[in-house]
């Protein structure tokens, strides 16, 4: 067990390029079960979910083979259908259940132990289960979910009952080697949906509607294989945008898709903090005077997360550190996961003025004078409000079970060093 050392109350400032989306990697790297051909995939970010997610797919024969720091190729030519799927792999990440869809589709059958991930509250794997029966599955439900389509699956019109976004893409994948057309309705269009469609197209369906709520996908019956390079981590951008905001310094972020920004700067705007684009790039100003903007009226600002193109679930933490060091105070209502603002006693610990309503609204008024302290990550997105928040206190903060934070982030404390963070990565006991 590893754990984070971190000198706050120092302003960071340089430039850094986001790395590859890590809900897009996942989906993508499943994608290479639908084809014997060989799969190029780069910008894939080196981090403890696509480490997991590439050990579960060695584990059932997919070859694997990194080719350079960031570049990785597979080949499923001889995948073993009925090996049985790791399930202390399975238990740590969610997209576990990815695999589903195209063992489905290619193979008929699949059985997956219940995936595990971040525990922010329930996550229903229903959306996924009712797509596969409305493309002709059937599956019960024991010890493991067993899935299976034995005449194969048919196209069909499959309504999703909320915009699940792995839900969707288990979908795609199913519906991409299933010949005929599929239309799948209130279907997610995140920016990692849309990267998936767009390398399943690459590999020989036809898919329509990438962005929006619908999308037709005309299936294949093979699939070739393809080259694809990720796109940039949206949320990544986001934590650096926030982490600017917190310690007051000049970030510049290369390489980024402003239009997957859009929300995330107006609100990172109401909160008061300025964005500019320079072409891809993104500058976070240094210095800047932090005030929340009240709505019309002089009511209390709200934050509110939603399905694309709302603000991301993901981002909610990272909101909340940066509404610690705002001027006012705003209400932010996480509605889509019941347990994510459980962490906001960890930065309460640590000086912040936050007031937990109920399991999905917090109310937080700045500024708070933040204070080092013992902390401990209980999920990706907050173990990364907390490394924020800390780099922006005063005095020295401990992070443990920073795995959290490692499955999220590549390097994320070479890459803070980089730009002037005093953070040191050392042993639970010392060394």
């Amino acid at each position: 067990m590893q754990k984070f050392l971190i000198e706050g109350g120092v302003p960071l400032s340089g430039t850094v390029t986001p790395a590859g989306n890590k809900n897009a990697a996942l989906p993508i790297l499943a994608a290479c079960l639908l084809t014997e051909q060989e799969v190029v995939v780069r910008n894939v970010p080196r981090i403890e979910d696509v480490a997991n997610m590439l050990d579960l797919l060695a584990g059932i024969g997919v070859d694997v083979e990194w080719r350079g720091n960031n570049e990785v190729a597979l080949r499923a030519d001889a995948v073993d259908a009925e090996a049985e799927i790791d399930r202390d792999l399975c238990s740590r990440i969610r997209a576990s259940f990815l695999l589903a869809g195209p063992l489905l589709a290619r193979f008929g059958n699949a059985v997956m132990p219940p995936p595990g991930g971040d525990v922010i509250g329930r996550r229903r794997l229903d959306p996924h289960l009712d797509a596969f029966a409305a493309l002709g599955a059937e599956f019960e439900v024991e010890r493991d979910i067993h899935i299976h389509a034995p005449d194969g699956l048919t196209a069909a019109e499959v309504f999703m009952d909320e915009p699940s976004v792995m839900g969707t893409e288990n979908a795609l994948l199913a519906a991409a080697l299933t010949p005929g057309t599929t239309v799948i309705g209130n279907a997610a269009c995140e920016p990692h949906v849309q990267d998936l469609a767009r390398m399943l197209v690459a590999m020989g369906a036809e898919i329509t509607g990438i962005g929006s709520n619908v999308l037709r996908v005309t299936g294949a019956a093979e699939l070739s294989g393809c080259e694809h390079t990720i796109g940039p981590d949206h949320i990544e951008v986001g934590s650096f945008i926030a982490l600017a905001g917190v310690t007051g310094g000049e970030i510049r972020i290369t390489e980024t898709r402003p239009d997957d920004l859009r929300m995330i700067r107006l609100v990172f705007a109401q909160l008061g903090l300025r964005t500019e684009l320079d072409g891809d790039d993104v500058l976070v100003p240094g210095d800047q005077q932090l005030i929340v903007k009240r709505d019309l009226g002089e009511y209390k600002s709200k934050i509110q997360d939603g399905p694309w193109p709302a603000f991301p679930a993901d981002l909610t933490s990272i909101a909340v550190a940066l509404a610690t060091q705002c001027a006012g105070s705003v209400l932010i209502h996480e509605w889509m996961f019941e347990n994510r603002l459980v962490f906001t006693d960890k930065l309460i610990a640590m000086g912040a003025d936050i007031v937990l309503c109920d399991p999905h609204r917090a109310i937080v008024t700045g500024p708070s004078r933040l204070r080092g302290e013992r902390l401990s990550s209980p999920d990706i997105r907050a173990g990364m409000s907390m490394l924020i928040a800390a780099l922006g206190a005063k005095g020295t903060s401990e992070i443990q079970n920073i795995r959290e934070i490692d499955r999220g982030y590549e390097r994320i404390d070479e890459r803070l060093r980089a730009l002037g963070a005093r953070i040191e990565r050392i042993d639970a006991d010392g060394n």
